[in-house]
């Protein structure tokens, strides 16, 4: 029931049809007992900065998902964003706070973080290369670098991007080890397709199966399919893995985190959600 001391949490993007956060949110917040609602938002990128601005002036705000297209036009619009957000160049979520200023961070990253260290795979000191060097993959980057992996790879088919985003954690993380240019992923613990392959029938696979040691763990961000033709063939490997959704439900607690909610898990959020 949303009533009058309800806080709102706006998701902010367009179009909005796509919008997974509030059959996860919602439903966590009703058995919480949360007086809280996640509602979607469909702003036009010509709107979007005047209207950012508007929506916090509201009295009963709390907060504000941000998806596409707005990630990284929101940086501009900000009073204060974290370490991760400015390495990824972007950021997912707004708060406000008690002094009236807008405070952005960024939680892709952080969820796939999550996600591996829950299923036992140690990420500090560990050597790591990121296939896709875009949003997610910058954000993810950003994660590990805060993680502390010792040596990042970065590749992409735009060099200027990946340059761009070594650049990024050169700058936060200047002990940091970090190459781009390759995709061989032999010799790394942690291999990421942080691309769109694998989104439609008939993609190549991102990375060189043949090059990956059956001890690597695999990231993968699709979320179109769980299995992706990717995962299969790692599976086949003997690697161990994580899905794309995996990202989304395990960044979810850090966000009720940062907006200052009661907290829960992955595995509960999964349960609860009215995704069909």
């Amino acid at each position: 029931m949303i009533t009058g001391t309800t806080k709102l949490i706006a998701h902010l993007g367009y179009p909005t049809e796509s919008f997974k956060a509030p059959l996860i949110y919602n439903p966590y917040f009703e058995e919480s007992g949360i007086d809280a609602v996640v509602v979607p938002m469909g702003c036009r990128p010509e709107d979007y900065p005047a209207f950012l601005t508007l929506l916090f002036r509201l009295s009963n705000i709390h907060g504000a998902l941000i998806t596409m297209p707005h990630k990284i036009s929101t940086m501009a619009l900000l009073d204060e964003t974290s370490t991760n957000a400015k390495v990824a160049g972007s950021c997912n979520a707004v708060r406000l706070g008690s002094d009236g200023r807008l405070i952005g961070d960024m939680f892709d990253g952080e969820g796939f973080v999550r996600g591996v260290l829950r299923k036992g795979k140690k990420v500090e000191g560990a050597h790591a290369l990121i296939a896709g060097a875009g949003g997610v993959g910058s954000a993810i980057a950003a994660s590990l670098a805060q993680a502390g992996v010792d040596h990042l790879a970065i590749f992409d088919a735009n060099e200027t991007t990946a340059i761009a985003l070594l650049d990024r954690l050169k700058k936060y993380y200047p002990q940091l080890e970090v190459t781009v240019g390759s995709a061989d992923p032999d010799g790394f613990d942690i291999v990421v397709n942080a691309t769109p392959l694998g989104m439609r029938r008939g993609d190549p696979l991102p990375i060189d199966i043949d090059r990956i040691s059956p001890s690597t763990f695999i990231g993968e961000v699709v979320m179109t399919k769980e299995i992706t033709p990717f995962l299969e063939a790692v599976r086949a490997r003997g690697c161990a893995f994580q899905v794309g959704t995996d990202m989304l439900f395990e960044q979810i607690p850090a966000y009720l985190e940062f907006f200052e909610f009661p907290t829960t898990t992955a595995d509960n959020l999964r349960a609860i959600a009215k995704l069909g």
